[in-house]
C-alpha cells in the first residue's frame, strides 16, 4: 500500500493505467502503417526505374522522418511519399507541418552525411493511389522554412 491507500499499480477511478496505455496498435493504425511501407516501396522502386540511387529509406530523427533518400547524378532529392485513394488527396496530404519537420530532418541527414557528393538539392513528392502508376512531383516544396 502506498500512502493514499492503494496498491502500486493501481490507479484512481478516471486515470488510465500504465497497463492499459501500453498496447498493441490497433488494426486501423497497422493497416494504415503497412501501406504506408508499401507505398514507400512502391515509390522507391519508381524511382529507380527513373534512374536514381536509393540512399535511404525511412530516415528517422528527432526533427522528422524522411521517406526516401535519392541520388541522380549531382542531385540529392529528399522524398516525401503519399498514398491515399486519389492523387489528389494525396497532394493534399502534405501539410505545411509536414514539410517543415522534412526540411529539419535533411539538415540533419545532410550533417551526418557530409561525405556525399552533390551539388544540387531538392524535395520532391510521391503520390500513389491505388491502381496507378506513382506520380513523381520534383520540386513538390522548396527546403525554405
Amino acid at each position: 500500500m502506498t500512502a493514499r491507500g492503494r496498491k502500486p499499480g493501481t490507479a484512481k477511478a478516471g486515470i488510465i493505467s500504465i497497463d492499459s496505455a501500453i498496447r498493441a496498435p490497433d488494426a486501423a493504425r497497422s493497416a494504415a502503417f503497412h501501406r504506408g511501407v508499401s507505398a514507400e516501396s512502391e515509390a522507391a522502386s519508381y524511382l529507380v526505374a527513373k534512374g536514381f540511387r536509393i540512399l535511404s529509406q525511412r530516415w528517422r530523427s528527432p526533427r522528422g522522418e524522411i521517406d526516401i533518400v535519392a541520388q541522380r547524378q549531382e542531385m540529392l532529392v529528399f522524398v516525401e511519399v503519399k498514398a491515399r485513394l486519389t492523387v489528389d488527396a494525396a497532394a493534399e496530404a502534405v501539410t505545411p507541418r509536414q514539410r517543415r519537420r522534412i526540411i529539419a530532418a535533411a539538415e540533419l541527414w545532410l550533417a551526418r552525411h557530409a561525405d556525399i557528393a552533390f551539388t544540387d538539392i531538392r524535395f520532391d513528392a510521391v503520390l500513389v493511389a491505388p491502381g496507378q502508376v506513382p506520380h513523381h512531383i520534383p520540386s513538390a516544396f522548396d527546403g525554405t522554412v
